[in-house]
C-alpha cells in the first residue's frame, strides 16, 4: 500500500531526497508519490517535518 502526501505538505523536498525508490518527485504546489514505485518502506513519513506523508487507507 503506497503511502500519500497529504496538503499539509510545505514542498521543502526532505522526502524526495530519502526516497531510496526514488518515488517522489516535485508536483505542483505539492510533492507526489509514484504508486508503481513506492516500496511503502516509510522513509518518507518518517523524515517529513511537517507529518503529511500516510499511509494509503484502503
Amino acid at each position: 500500500m503506497p503511502h500519500k502526501i497529504t496538503d499539509a505538505c510545505a514542498a521543502c523536498g526532505a522526502c524526495a531526497a530519502e526516497c531510496p525508490a526514488g518515488a517522489i518527485s516535485e508536483g505542483d504546489p505539492i510533492y507526489v508519490i509514484d504508486p508503481e514505485k513506492c516500496t511503502d518502506c516509510g522513509t518518507c513519513a518518517e523524515i517529513c517535518p511537517m507529518s503529511a506523508i500516510e499511509g494509503e487507507k484502503k
